[in-house]
């Protein structure tokens, strides 16, 4: 092995968030790859062992639904701990009442159910797994585990040390009459600020032009609305972190998505990064070199007066 590699082995009771769980490790930086063969397992371990350290965290789900599973999965970590890999197993585990709930909810059928009932096949799937549940190095229960208390169980087992859970803001700028942002977590309409489509020299330009944002800062309103608008967003980032939110994506939107927006969303990504967040932004309607989209982008009853005056 030219890499020493983090390995999990993610486990446990069908239904119990095995898959929850290795979107998680996802997160935290695992490459995950779920529902493997056990077979397979030395030769992925050996394969990523010789990447020139491009993984380094690697989190495999294996079950009950690799059909002859656990002779197999057995012979396979013998394998993987002879070639000089060690590795964790994580055991996902919850009561046989949740897991009866879950799968009436989700209208899934258990691997082991064939043609008898829900609950026989969760007590013979705990029966095979009982042995391996002795080896897992930790076991989670999930009867009343919230998401956000999984994940943070994950961070504090398999995170590294000092590395902050991963969390990433999109910041998107757009025009209305383009059509909103479908993914927007929050959605922010800026068509009651002063325009500065109307104004002959500022038109050609977009909200990155320091005259544009000039000409949109300027005004009480517009000062005021920001000012709103961070402390909301100063107040709601770390909730949606203590919560285990990954990722975020807030959409400001005027008519066109050329110049307001472009302006407040540029100046919202620089604030939030300034507070020590993971920040990105995107415009996603601006036209460069020219008029917006349609020539007619401000003509609805709540854009600005003409001519730059404040409406």
């Amino acid at each position: 092995m030219d890499q020493p590699i983090r390995l999990v082995i993610v486990t446990g009771m069908s239904g119990a968030g095995k898959t929850q769980a290795l979107k998680f490790l996802e997160d935290l930086g695992f490459f995950c790859v779920d529902n493997l063969p056990p077979s397979l397992l030395p030769k992925l371990v050996e394969l990523f062992g010789h990447s020139d350290g491009k993984v380094n965290r690697l989190a495999l789900g294996l079950d009950i639904r690799g059909g002859r599973f656990f002779s197999e999965i057995v012979d396979a970590l013998r394998e993987t701990a002879r070639i000089g890999v060690a590795y964790q197993i994580l055991f996902m585990d919850a009561s046989d009442e949740v897991l009866v709930r879950r799968y009436k909810e989700s209208r899934r059928r258990h691997p082991l159910a064939q043609q008898g009932r829900l609950l026989e096949a969760i007590r013979k799937e705990r029966k095979v797994l009982q042995e391996l549940r002795g080896l897992a190095s930790r076991i989670i229960d999930t009867t009343s585990l919230k998401p956000s208390d999984l994940r943070r169980e994950l961070q504090e087992a398999f995170g590294q040390e000092g590395e902050a859970p991963a969390f990433h803001v999109n910041v998107v700028s757009f025009g209305f009459k383009h059509g909103a942002v479908l993914d927007a977590d929050l959605l922010f309409d800026v068509r009651f600020l002063p325009n500065p489509h109307y104004v002959a020299d500022l038109r050609p330009l977009t909200g990155e032009d320091e005259a544009v944002q000039e000409y949109v800062m300027k005004w009480a309103p517009t000062q005021e609305f920001f000012q709103r608008l961070t402390d909301l967003i100063g107040f709601l980032l770390p909730q949606y972190v203590a919560e285990g939110k990954s990722q975020l994506t807030i959409a400001i939107g005027c008519t066109g998505g050329q110049h307001r927006s472009v302006c407040l969303a540029r100046k919202l990504a620089d604030w939030i990064r300034d507070r020590g967040y993971s920040v990105s932004v995107e415009h996603r309607d601006v036209v460069h070199g020219g008029e917006a989209r349609d020539s007619g982008e401000a003509r609805d009853a709540g854009d600005g007066a003409q001519d730059g005056e404040q409406p």
